[in-house]
């Protein structure tokens, strides 16, 4: 552990070094390839210095223990040392685990009404408040790409950028089909119904990972329709893309602006790419990707949320609460952080 830290150190200190460089500060590309790869070492080189600090205490404590006069004050530092030590190699076993390379990024969420008709597209809303409550409390900025709004209420579609610090590596775990079983506001008889809707959570594609050929795109404009304010309706602002090698289009009318409305259709556009073709490595890597957690099948049931008992369940990870009521108010931070804690410790164990 002690060798690979120090590999750490190293490579962070050369790097300050190389973003120091006149040939590299005037190459913008290049800049944010350095600064990336350094803030991806950064956590890991600070603990390491503290840790460092804890090891030197530790020497000096025990030379201190030999005196007489300060003796019993030195073995009581020590012993608090030793603790944080213990403490700290554990913290720093979890940040030499295999790095998911977009854990530091931004992401677009697209969730759909599934199963259930307007029942689905009601919960497909609710959850949408979830994450949007979530991100108040994290600190993160919500941006809506795509929505298509359900008469019923709800969404049968919304695709929505959530900007922050680490977001990814929070979120990845929300990607699935989630069912909700309650009464409906429909429902007369008072029975319990179980829906669907569906969550995919996509690491926002950066330059540096992907690189899209204006040329394999066809471009659309039309008049946007559905709900979208007086203004929205009335003129040539909406964008389609089309992809023509994949098939894949994408569809913005947020905006009143046509230019604005093309960037959003890029950004989801490059972003369904890149996760595309991360589902084509994955695929080639088999069995792994199937051990670890948020990363199967995106079809599978991950979570139910059951309203008449208060309770939510994610079953990969079988963990239970039965704080529903808070979870929809963005408390589900509580159920993220139980799916990062089983995710490392699978890691620790070599799963």
């Amino acid at each position: 552990m002690l060798e690979r830290l120090e590999n750490i150190a190293k490579r962070y200190l050369e790097l300050s070094e190389e973003l120091m460089k006149e040939e590299n500060i005037s190459n913008v590309k290049k800049t944010m390839e350095l600064s990336k790869e350094q803030a991806s070492l950064n956590e890991a080189y600070e603990k390491y210095q503290e840790y460092k600090k804890i090891l030197d205490g530790i020497k000096d404590a025990k030379e201190m223990s030999k005196d007489p006069e300060l003796g019993e004050m030195a073995r009581e530092e020590l012993k608090e040392l030793e603790e944080k030590k213990e403490d700290m190699e554990h913290q720093l076993e979890i940040l030499l685990l295999p790095k998911d390379p977009n854990d530091g990024k931004n992401v677009i969420v697209e969730i759909r009404g599934a199963a259930g008709g307007d029942e689905g597209n009601i919960f497909a809303g609710d959850l949408y408040e979830m994450y949007k409550k979530l991100a108040e409390k994290e600190g993160w900025k919500i941006e809506i790409m795509e929505e298509e709004h359900s008469e019923a209420g709800g969404y049968s579609l919304i695709s929505f950028m959530v900007k922050g610090e680490n977001v990814y590596s929070k979120l990845k775990y929300e990607s699935g089909s989630h069912r909700v079983q309650r009464v409906p506001v429909t429902e007369t008889q008072g029975r319990v119904h179980t829906s669907t809707a569906t969550v995919l959570v996509m690491p926002e594609a950066e330059e540096v990972d992907f690189s899209l050929d204006m040329n394999e795109v066809r471009i659309d404009i039309t008049r946007s329709s559905g709900c979208g304010g007086q203004g929205v309706n009335t003129t040539d602002s909406a964008v389609r893309l089309t992809h023509i090698p994949t098939g894949l289009v994408v569809y913005s009318q947020t905006e009143r602006s046509q230019i604005k409305n093309k960037e959003k259709a890029i950004k989801i556009l490059k972003t369904r790419l890149y996760d595309l073709k991360m589902q084509e490595r994955d695929k080639e890597m088999g069995a792994e990707r199937r051990s670890k957690i948020g990363t199967g099948d995106r079809s599978e049931k991950i979570r139910t949320y059951n309203y008449p008992q208060n309770r939510v369940t994610d079953h990969r990870i079988g963990f239970t609460l039965n704080i529903l009521d808070r979870i929809m108010q963005g408390d589900i931070d509580k159920v993220i952080e139980a799916l990062i804690a089983e995710d490392q410790a699978r890691k620790l164990r070599g799963e």
